[in-house]
C-alpha cells in the first residue's frame, strides 16, 4: 500500500466529515458544495482503488486478498450510497449520514493497511 496516498483520502475524508457534521449540527440540508466535496473523496478513492490493483497484480498480494478486495469495492461504493442518501433525506440528517459515512472510510482505510502489512507477532 502507499503510506502516502492512504493519509490523503484519510485526511480528506476526516475534513469532509467535520464540515458535514458543522453543516449537519447548524440544521442544514446537503448542498452542492457537499456533493463537489464528496466526489472529490470518491475520486480519491478510484484512485486508491486503481493503485491497490496495480500492487495486487505486480507486486505480493495480502494473506487474505478476498478480504482486501473486498474492503477496496466497500471503499468506492460508501460516497455515492451517502450523496443519494444525503439526496433523498433533506434535512439536517442527510448532511449527517454523509458525516457518518465520511468517519467510517478512514478506519477502513487502516483496516486495509493491516491486511496488507499484517502485524507480526
Amino acid at each position: 500500500m502507499v503510506d502516502a496516498w492512504t493519509t490523503v483520502v484519510q485526511t480528506a475524508s476526516l475534513a469532509l466529515a467535520a464540515w458535514c457534521g458543522i453543516s449537519a449540527f447548524r440544521a442544514q440540508p446537503m448542498l452542492v458544495p457537499h456533493l463537489i466535496g464528496i466526489a472529490v473523496l470518491e475520486v480519491l478513492l478510484l484512485v486508491q482503488l486503481v493503485l491497490s490493483i496495480v500492487l495486487l497484480v505486480e507486486g505480493p498480494r495480502p494473506n487474505d486478498t478476498v478480504t482486501f478486495v473486498s474492503y477496496l469495492a466497500a471503499l468506492v461504493l460508501i460516497p455515492p450510497a451517502c450523496a443519494m442518501w444525503g439526496l433523498m433525506e433533506r434535512s439536517r440528517w442527510g448532511t449527517a449520514v454523509i458525516a457518518f459515512a465520511c468517519l467510517i472510510l478512514p478506519v477502513m482505510m487502516v483496516r486495509l493497511e493491516q491486511i496488507w502489512n499484517p502485524p507480526v507477532v
